[in-house]
Formats: structure tokens, sequence, C-alpha cells
């Protein structure tokens, strides 16, 4: 299982960003970190000025929403969604599809359950749990 450090992983955004943006050739999981960055424009500066933001520390508490972890989460689940795993994700996430008419708000619908049950994972100090996961997909609307 490849787990990257918190600096490769922004790291790998970052370079995916800069290779789009010059046209270069983009492979694997880098053509979808660039089409996911390119559904973000909010985030585009940042990506575009690595050396002033990949030691950034983003705090809760502090009402900073960390850019690199939202990626990281809409990139889980999009190799969630192109291998139905857990299964049923992907029905899930063509239900709400339909229900919201575009893609990027159904995936910000998956995400928030995906968050969840991973924010419950650490505060149990346990695996995620699949259950908890599609329960809350189930509930989404």
């Amino acid at each position: 299982m490849f787990a990257p450090s918190r600096d490769e992983a922004r790291r790998f955004f970052v370079d995916a960003w800069a290779k789009y943006r010059a046209g270069a050739a983009l492979v694997g999981l880098e053509k979808t970190a660039a089409a996911l960055i390119a559904l973000h424009p909010e985030y585009h500066t940042l990506l575009e000025d690595p050396e002033r933001h990949l030691e950034r520390d983003y705090v809760p508490e502090a009402g900073a929403a960390n850019p690199f972890l939202h990626l990281s989460l809409h990139l889980a689940i999009a190799e969630q969604i192109a291998i139905d795993q857990p299964a049923g994700v992907r029905a899930h996430f063509e239900r709400l599809r339909g229900l919201h008419g575009e893609e990027h708000a159904a995936l910000h619908a998956v995400l928030e359950c995906l968050g969840e049950t991973l924010w419950q994972a650490q505060r149990l100090n346990a695996t995620p749990d699949e259950r908890v996961y599609l329960d809350c997909l189930e509930r989404q609307r």
C-alpha cells in the first residue's frame, strides 16, 4: 500500500497542477488530480505558490479548511467510485449525481460522508467502518 507523507502528498498535487498548466503529459493519478484541482479554482493560487503554502498547518479551530486534505479525499473518492469499493459507493454516487444534477455537488456529498467516517474512526482509534460510510451515503440527499 502506498502511504505518502504529508509533504509527499502535498507535493503530488502541486506537481500535477504544474504539469497540467505547462501542458506536460500527465500519468496515472496525476490526470485525476489535475481534473479535481480544475474543479477548485479557489486552490489554484495556493498550488501555484507552493513554497508559501506547503508547510502551512490548516487547523479547523482557526477556521482554516485544509485544501490538501480536501483534494486527497476527492482523490480517494474518485478511486472508490472507479472500482466500486466499498461495494455500492458507485450507485450512491450516481444517485446523488441525479439528485444534485451535477457531478461536483455529488462528489462533495460523498466527501462529507467519507470525512465523517474517517473522523469517527480517528476519534475511536479504530479502522474506518464501511457500514458507517455506506449508511451515511444512504442518508445523503
